[in-house]
């Protein structure tokens, strides 16, 4: 899971690819560099309501899930895809927002999060070796 701040650019009208899924882009614009990145998110199936609430210019954080696929073309070339999957939307400043509550590494760190009772620092006594 991955967090990304900046402000909606674009909110695009859901699409219904078939009777059993739609989907939804967005684009967010990073402005805390110098090279501002405008970078297109999608929501599917029951999550496209989510951006019901905001319009273009709000400041939101977006959590996301990085997807990737192989697809072989007819004529036998393969390609690979990206998506960036939106599972949730809050805006700036706000602790309770739209999805599954908040949890994990926040503002794109892709380190791991401790496991539950492995925290560093833990004063439990155990006598394993490791």
């Amino acid at each position: 899971m991955f967090k990304f701040t900046g402000t909606i650019k674009v909110i695009q009208d859901t699409q219904r690819i078939s009777d059993k899924f739609q989907k939804r882009e967005f684009v967010v614009t990073d402005t805390t560099s110098m090279y501002p990145q405008d970078i297109l998110f999608q929501a599917t199936q029951d999550k496209c309501t989510l951006l019901d609430q905001f319009q273009a210019n709000d400041n939101v954080e977006v959590s996301f899930n990085l997807r990737g696929r192989e697809w072989t073309s007819p004529q036998g070339e393969v390609k690979y895809f990206n998506t960036i999957e939106a599972w949730r939307i809050e805006k700036q400043g706000q602790s309770q927002g739209s999805g599954i509550p908040s949890s994990g590494p926040s503002a794109m760190d892709m380190g791991a999060a401790p496991l539950p009772g492995t925290a560093a620092g833990s004063d439990d006594d155990d006598d394993l070796p490791f």
